[in-house]
């Protein structure tokens, strides 16, 4: 990640994911928690609509080694959260994903962070090279 927070802008498209009710903790705002899954969802969706990733039938499987987020401002319900993805670094075996929160129509974050994915063999848990549909799919969205 860089040293500068991105603006939405930064990010060739985004995922609108409306937040619910359950989402919020006693505190009123959304759950650490969920912002996780909003980075594996914006991910995951991309994957599957971009790359034809078929999660339940793929040889191949991408694993989440890391995760990491940094808050700037709360989200509550019943904001929508539109979630920006880019490609930091694209190896031979994994994926480095920048992902930025924004509420509503807002230009500057409410969360940032990084999401790792390498590629194995589902069955043997192999590390193999970064399918090449992936590879397409991501192309367009390196930073």
């Amino acid at each position: 990640m860089t040293d500068s927070l991105p603006s939405r802008a930064d990010f060739s498209t985004l995922l609108a994911i409306p937040t619910r009710w359950m989402d919020q903790d006693p505190y009123g705002h959304v759950n650490n928690v969920e912002y996780y899954s909003y980075f594996d969802t914006v991910v995951n969706d991309h994957l599957i609509r971009k790359a034809g990733l078929d999660v339940v039938n793929t040889p191949v499987i991408g694993l989440v080694v890391e995760s990491k987020c940094q808050f700037m401002k709360e989200i509550s319900f019943p904001q929508t959260v539109h979630a920006g993805m880019r490609v930091v670094k694209l190896g031979n075996s994994s994926v480095t994903y920048q992902i930025a929160l924004f509420r509503d129509d807002e230009d500057s974050p409410a969360a940032i962070g990084h999401f790792v994915h390498v590629y194995v063999d589902r069955k043997t848990r192999a590390t193999v090279r970064v399918p090449d549909q992936v590879r397409d799919a991501l192309v367009d969205f390196i930073a």
